[in-house]
């Protein structure tokens, strides 16, 4: 008896779709939409994820007033702070140090032991914020170094700032019975340079003390005097302030109509020297200079004009000179007022200007100003605590106001990330990254344009290197290739796309670099003579009578061509340092003949670095890990042409070839197009390569034989180091943030060009 069908298969109902399927079709309907729309929300899920992590990068300081404290009706010559700012501290004429307690708003007079009977009188005082020490001078040619001697301890769980100030015993400087008028000193711990103004006669006397901290096993040992100098005629006109910086070893005088004087102390002590003399506001009707004071790290002057002009001046050696001198390296928008100070930091590059009721806080790396407020009181002088959190101002009615600083990221900034920085040191404004250096004045470097070069210049590199070979590679292998070779073929590509980076990466660097290094004449002979070896021997074969050729199947060439191509690499490569001695030859310093070195040969004659591991190492490995990735994509592209094509092309009397070249690749170019577009997201991405076999320098030339560094590179390398929330820390995410809109940017144009392709080569 016959099966009885179902009824849905039996009379009107046997072509329509059962129920389970079509329940199973709504499902994963349901499912693949689901999984797209978790795709797109986990992509914009990452996206706002790093947003906010580089948003700070880009916010404004936050500058909020805390309190005030209204203190004794007097003339305070300076202002300092403690490392927490929670202890400012003012030295009162009659020699005493007065301090206002932030926590509990208590004012308190701190007598100074001179070891003097009667006080001794001052008429002038500074403050060096890195030692903390206090220089006073005297009415009578001498100088006091005061030291507040910081303590901290904690009391019902709260931190107690005390002081205990010490004065050390009296030095002479200048001409004995006259005032010093302005006095400034620097200490480098081997040696002090003390530099006094006083009067004399009409005009005004420079003096310079030099003392000496000689050192031994047990520690530092006595300071000694060693020389004093008179540099009043080094001088001409009226001198006003002196900078002195803590390397004691020069100085900066500063005269009533506007110049700058910059002096040198020469070697064995023998004196000093003006280097350079310069007018920072000369261009102004007034040049007189209203306040000046040195950046963290006294490499750079900060200058402010009678009209409220400020700019900053830095040391830096100029195009072509032996001698670093001042220059200007920035501009500040004018703050409105005759500016009465300038307050530096010691913790970054950031300074605080005020004058009139104007008060502003800058930074001058980034050439931005951060903070910017009239003010209901007029400041007088102002002081940032050590760690730029806190800063006290004192304003014309003896108030102390204080106010709590959130700055975290002030060098950062689109001029910092995007724009050409003047970093101190340098002659020009320029692209650098150098997150870190060895000292605490060191000024962080945070431009991504070096990074973005290196990524580009990496990806250049390997697809020049990759892309000739791979879509060769899968034109051959798919059309002329018999079907026998192209199953092993394939699939070995296909295990070379597996193999790991890092792999790749440490072949790079401990194989390939040093290999190259010596032979790249060899590689050049190589690299130009196979390919000509190569269309030579496949024409002689194609016009090689048929009774030869039948011997070898059609498909099967390379069975001659391969033993053709590796005997002649191997010759080519040989020939190597006969090429290198005729085309590549430098003289021997040592025995003053020619010999043949390109690695001498390529600085000399192009004037770029060649170091080992570079460019051309990268682009040949990196291109190594792309070829297959190319290769696999393309070759599925190009035998997924319809077959009737080439039959019928062939049957009109083209040649393989012309198929190949007019028919199948045209056909196929939307999906070479992506395979290409697959290949260049694969080498801007890769990391592991570049970080083991370019010595991952950030440098921006085209130089083959320099290294690189790239986006990927920098995150894997500097995040774990980077301090959590750091400046440091919010750029790598916005370096991130950078290689994710480049390859968006590079997908969505291929996608669209992809299309139009596939569009205009439709072959149904």
């Amino acid at each position: 008896m016959p099966e009885k069908l179902p009824e849905h298969a039996t009379g009107k109902n046997r072509f329509q779709t059962a129920p389970a399927t079509l329940f199973m079709d709504r499902f994963m309907t349901l499912v693949i939409k689901a999984g797209g729309a978790l795709v797109i929300t986990s992509v914009l899920g990452i996206f706002f994820f790093i947003f906010f992590q580089i948003w700070p990068l880009f916010a404004p300081a936050s500058v909020t007033a805390a309190k005030s404290i209204q203190l004794p009706d007097n003339h305070y010559s300076i202002i300092g702070i403690d490392e927490w700012g929670s202890l400012p501290f003012l030295m009162e004429p009659d020699g005493k140090l007065l301090t206002a307690d932030f926590e509990t708003g208590k004012i308190q007079e701190i007598p100074i032991d001179f070891a003097e009977t009667p006080q001794p009188r001052f008429t002038a005082a500074t403050l060096n914020k890195r030692e903390q020490e206090i220089m006073l001078g005297t009415n009578d040619g001498r100088f006091f170094l005061v030291s507040p001697n910081f303590s901290s301890s904690e009391s019902d769980g709260r931190q107690l700032i005390t002081i205990n100030p010490r004065a050390a015993s009296p030095e002479s400087i200048g001409i004995p019975t006259q005032p010093i008028l302005s006095i400034a000193y620097g200490d480098s711990g081997t040696q002090k340079l003390v530099v006094a103004i006083q009067p004399d006669g009409e005009g005004r006397r420079i003096s310079a003390s030099l003392y000496k901290r000689k050192r031994s096993l047990l520690g530092a040992g006595k300071t000694s005097l060693e020389a004093t100098f008179d540099l009043t005629s080094l001088i001409s006109g009226t001198p006003t302030r002196i900078l002195v910086p803590g390397t004691a070893d020069s100085l900066i005088v500063t005269t009533s109509d506007g110049r700058v004087h910059f002096l040198v102390l020469g070697g064995d002590n023998n004196g000093f020297s003006v280097i350079q003399t310069f007018a920072p506001f000369d261009h102004l009707e007034n040049p007189s200079i209203a306040a000046a004071t040195f950046l963290f790290g006294d490499v750079s002057i900060i200058f402010g004009s009678e009209s409220g002009e400020n700019c900053i001046f830095s040391l830096y050696y100029p195009e072509g000179g032996d001698k670093r001198l001042y220059g200007l390296t920035h501009e500040f928008a004018e703050l409105g007022a005759t500016p009465h100070f300038i307050a530096s930091t010691l913790r970054n590059k950031a300074f605080l200007i005020g004058g009139g009721n104007k008060l502003s806080l800058r930074y001058s790396t980034t050439d931005s100003i951060r903070w910017q407020q009239s003010l209901p009181f007029n400041p007088v002088n102002a002081v940032i605590s050590g760690k730029y959190q806190r800063m006290a101002i004192l304003d014309s009615s003896n108030k102390l106001h204080f106010f709590e600083i959130h700055d975290p990221h002030a060098d950062s900034g689109w001029n910092a990330l995007f724009g050409k920085v003047w970093y101190e040191g340098v002659s020009s404004p320029k692209w650098e990254w150098q997150s870190t250096g060895g000292s605490d004045d060191f000024e962080p470097k945070y431009s991504l344009i070096p990074l973005i070069f290196g990524t580009f210049k990496g990806t250049l590199y390997a697809m020049i290197f990759a892309v000739p070979i791979a879509l060769l590679a899968a034109l051959y292998t798919s059309q002329f290739l018999d079907p026998g070779s192209r199953s092993m073929i394939k699939p070995v590509m296909e295990i070379m796309a597996s193999l790991p980076s890092v792999v790749l990466g440490f072949l790079a660097a401990i194989y390939i670099a040093p290999l190259i290094e010596n032979e790249v004449p060899s590689l050049l002979l190589v690299a130009a003579g196979l390919p000509v070896i190569a269309a030579s021997t496949g024409f002689v074969w194609s016009h090689l009578p048929i009774q030869f050729r039948k011997f070898i199947p059609a498909g099967r060439e390379w069975i001659v061509f391969l033993p053709i191509l590796f005997a002649s690499g191997y010759v080519l490569w040989g020939l190597g340092p006969a090429f290198e001695a005729i085309a590549f030859s430098v003289t021997d310093p040592t025995s003053r003949e020619r010999i043949g070195d390109f690695p001498a040969w390529w600085p000399a004659a192009t004037g770029t670095t060649y170091d080992q591991r570079n460019s051309l190492v990268v682009g040949f490995m990196m291109g190594f890990a792309v070829i297959p990735i190319i290769f696999t994509i393309t070759e599925d592209a190009l035998s997924n042409v319809p077959k009737s094509l080439r039959i019928g092309s062939m049957a009109c009397g083209a040649s393989r070839w012309q198929t190949a070249l007019r028919i199948v690749l045209p056909t196929a170019s939307a999906g070479i197009f992506s395979a290409l577009m697959i290949g260049l997201g694969r080498a801007v991405g890769e990391t592991m390569i570049v970080v083991m076999a370019t010595g991952n320098t950030p440098i921006m030339e085209w130089n083959i034989f320099s290294g690189m560094r790239t986006l990927s590179a920098n995150i894997a390398v500097e995040l774990p180091e980077a301090p959590h929330h750091s400046t440091l820390y919010r750029t790598l995410f916005l370096g991130a943030m950078v290689l994710f809109l480049l390859t968006f940017a590079v997908n969505t144009v291929a996608e669209v060009l992809r299309q139009r392709l596939r569009e205009k080569f439709k072959t149904v």
